[in-house]
């Protein structure tokens, strides 16, 4: 596929040799560097700097100083939210070029990377909204009487945010936005494969007038992550990634007392009730459980059936997925592009090669380049790894289930606790499930995130939640201050 596709675009960054520190661009003392290799044609066409250990000591040594000293910390809330205000705004005049360098470096459909600035401004403008939590006196009687305490909310310090590769802006600005918003400053560190469009973002708010120091970016790999982890300037670490790679930032993260937020793996369930409109969940089926290709965490890739429906519900499931166009992610119709990465691709093939009593209703092969056959398993038991473990590419997997109660069962049968469906025609009936189901968020006949409630994972999910109120408080430290009263 990849020999017949018609020539990309062309990004605005290709090969850089610098991050960005204390207000500039700066050459970055890197002596390695990371290629960018486009997924659905397999040509390198960018690099960046695999940042060593003097950038990274350069980047926080600043963020610091820019919390302690410099006119950040004398800003108020609502000088802040003006601030993301107008970073969204710069953000929303970068859309294009934006989409362009992120499809180029993960493959993810440009129908879908065109909304990330917008989703991105949204975030901003949406956090902004939330100033007067921090503003706002928080005053507290003694229950006992003669006293009261004052509670304020504090910015926590440096904070560390680490994004992945699958969607490389939202899933930095969902950090970004809260952490300014409460007066921290920053040291952003992108997925290696996905580093030069979140430059848009930095661009952004060096525009809208961001303090030298406040915003930095530092790009590379594992190694760079875990010197930003560790250094000690860092009060605050927030990540999206793998389940592996979140148990060893949070037991450095505890060696240290340091707080942290994790966004981890997803293993979700979708419930079919025998009562389901399958019209209904065929229309959101795509984005609910392979949105851009299968990688993304909290899709509900295992989809539990009732037996007095299951052959109907396989039915629907192969026609709708095997019906959507695979191809070049820069044409509109696509909706299942390529592996963002070589090793994503050879993960999703041993998963596929696992599949053993399986039966592939549609798929099921590795197909040309780094594209994966979008694929459909019926007759699944639990106890396959397809069923239990992440796979991050366009493959769902359907169980049957006897009653609800064994649907529940099988639902919460899994060390992850992130998203999760019930599909059905009753409402109440369909919350009575929703409430059993031992995961952060749940969706009633659809799934979205809600930047006005709390997304979190639980067990090997992850720790701490984003977006709301409650995604602001994690880049906040409290403080009482007790008096009397007269």
């Amino acid at each position: 596929m990849s020999d017949t596709l018609p020539p990309r675009p062309e990004p605005r960054w290709t090969h850089v040799d610098d991050c960005f520190l204390d207000g500039r661009w700066t050459r970055s003392s890197a002596t390695k560097r990371l290629s960018l290799v486009d997924p659905a044609t397999g040509r390198e066409w960018g690099s960046v700097p695999d940042c060593s250990a003097e950038d990274v000591d350069a980047a926080l040594t600043v963020a610091d100083r820019a919390f302690r000293t410099g006119p950040w910390p004398e800003t108020t809330p609502a000088e802040r939210a003006a601030l993301l205000h107008r970073i969204a705004d710069e953000i929303d005049a970068r859309a294009a070029e934006m989409a362009v360098t992120n499809t180029l470096e993960n493959g993810t459909p440009i129908s879908e990377t065109r909304g990330a600035a917008a989703n991105a401004a949204g975030i901003l403008r949406h956090v902004a909204g939330l100033a007067s939590w921090l503003s706002d006196d928080d005053v507290r009687p003694f229950p006992a009487g003669g006293a009261e305490s004052v509670v304020r909310k504090d910015p926590v310090g440096p904070c560390v945010l680490i994004a992945p590769w699958n969607f490389p802006i939202n899933l930095m600005v969902v950090k970004l936005a809260p952490a300014l918003l409460a007066g921290c400053t920053v040291v952003l560190k992108p997925a290696p494969g996905t580093s030069l469009s979140i430059r848009f973002v930095v661009e952004a708010c060096v525009a809208a007038g961001v303090p030298a120091g406040v915003v930095n970016l530092v790009t590379g790999g594992g190694e760079t992550g875990d010197r930003l982890v560790r250094h000690p300037l860092t009060a605050k670490v927030a990540f999206t990634g793998s389940t592996p790679v979140g148990r060893r930032i949070a037991a450095a993260c505890g060696e240290r007392l340091r707080p942290v937020t994790l966004e981890l793996g997803g293993k979700s369930s979708a419930i079919v009730l025998e009562d389901a409109d399958l019209d209904r969940m065929a229309s959101v089926l795509l984005r609910t459980c392979l949105r851009n290709t299968g990688q993304t965490c909290y899709l509900a890739t295992r989809i539990l059936a009732p037996e007095s429906r299951y052959d109907e519900v396989v039915d629907l499931v192969t026609r709708t997925v095997a019906a959507a166009p695979q191809g070049d992610p820069f044409d509109e119709r696509t909706v299942f592009g390529p592996m963002a990465s070589r090793a994503q691709y050879d993960i999703v093939c041993e998963y596929l090669a696992s599949a053993h009593g399986a039966r592939a209703t549609t798929g099921g092969r590795p197909g040309p380049g780094l594209f994966i056959e979008p694929t459909v398993f019926a007759d699944v038991t639990p106890d396959m790894r397809i069923a239990r473990e992440e796979i991050f590419g366009p493959v769902v997997c359907i169980l049957r289930y006897s009653d609800v109660e064994e649907a529940i069962a099988l639902a919460n049968d899994t060390s992850f606790g992130l998203g999760g469906v019930v599909f059905s025609a009753d409402p109440a009936a369909a919350h009575a499930v929703a409430l059993r189901m031992d995961t952060g968020s749940v969706g009633v006949n659809f799934f979205a995130s809600n930047h006005n409630a709390p997304f979190g994972g639980r067990h090997d999910s992850g720790l701490g939640v984003e977006y709301g109120i409650e995604g602001l408080a994690q880049y906040a430290t409290f403080k009482s201050i007790h008096r009397r009263t007269a």
